[in-house]
């Protein structure tokens, strides 16, 4: 794995620096310099935000996939109610821009209800109804793959339709969404960012006020963007292997 990581962020490192020899710009890396006092000071400012973001990204991704999951299950309904009720839900929060949606929360929750969100529960909040939508559609399309000669047995053992989810076909779906919802536990990481803009400490609120401080925006904000190709090939490594151990599983299971 580390291997692979070195290389792939060689490349852009080496295109950052090509592109810094290039320019008349006056770089001032000393700012985020490791070697340099104020500069170790100003990188354990900004790595101390990787916290806060992997944090929200998976208090955000496990209630989105609860609600996705409970808004799923009407969508293949007979009940035309409530599959369009499911219907609305997904298409109301697949349109909203997630921006829009976390200052909307963080503002308009508190004026409607009177309840005082944290920052950080607001962010959850709008992170999980967005994200949401599109785990609804993933549960939607992994329920439905699971095969009708399954439901049938199921019907033919008698089974209510509680346990015929609980023991046949949830247990097969779930095993075939976990890469997509691998892949949008990915996504929250990068949307995480959007938090900055109602002052959640994450990496990008953390560059911001650094910037301000330094006034030195380019490399700070190159330090940044290292920061987020690491922990996204970091999450991209851990989808991609468990999508080679479920399909050596099903390899497995297929040979008996």
């Amino acid at each position: 794995m580390f291997n692979r990581l070195r290389i792939l962020l060689i490349i852009p490192v080496c295109l950052l620096l090509s592109g810094c020899a290039q320019s008349n710009y006056t770089w001032g890396w000393h700012v985020v310099s490791p070697f340099d006092d104020r500069g170790l000071t100003n990188l354990k400012f900004l790595i101390n935000g990787v916290f806060s973001t992997i944090s929200v990204a998976l208090v955000s991704i496990t209630f989105s996939v609860i609600l996705g999951l409970i808004f799923a299950l009407p969508a293949l309904s007979s009940n035309r109610v409530l599959a369009l009720l499911s219907r609305i839900y997904v298409e109301f929060f697949r349109a909203v821009p997630m921006l829009v949606l976390i200052l909307w929360v963080y503002y308009g929750v508190p004026v409607l209800t009177g309840l005082q969100l944290s920052v950080f529960f607001a962010g959850v909040i709008a992170l999980a109804l967005c994200d949401s939508a599109f785990e609804a559609e993933i549960f939607r399309a992994g329920l439905q793959s699971v095969e009708a000669g399954q439901r049938e047995a199921a019907d033919a053992l008698g089974l209510s339709y509680v346990d015929k989810l609980r023991f046949i076909i949830l247990p097969q779906a779930i095993r075939r969404v976990l890469p997509p919802l691998g892949n949008q536990f990915v996504y929250m990481l990068k949307a995480s960012s959007l938090l900055s803009v109602i002052g959640y400490s994450e990496l990008t609120r953390r560059a911001n006020e650094l910037v301000v401080v330094e006034y030195r925006p380019l490399e700070i904000y190159s330090l940044l963007v290292m920061e987020y190709l690491v922990l996204i090939l970091i999450a991209s490594w851990g989808v991609r292997k468990l999508e080679q151990r479920l399909a050596r599983s099903d390899r497995s299971a297929a040979k008996i």
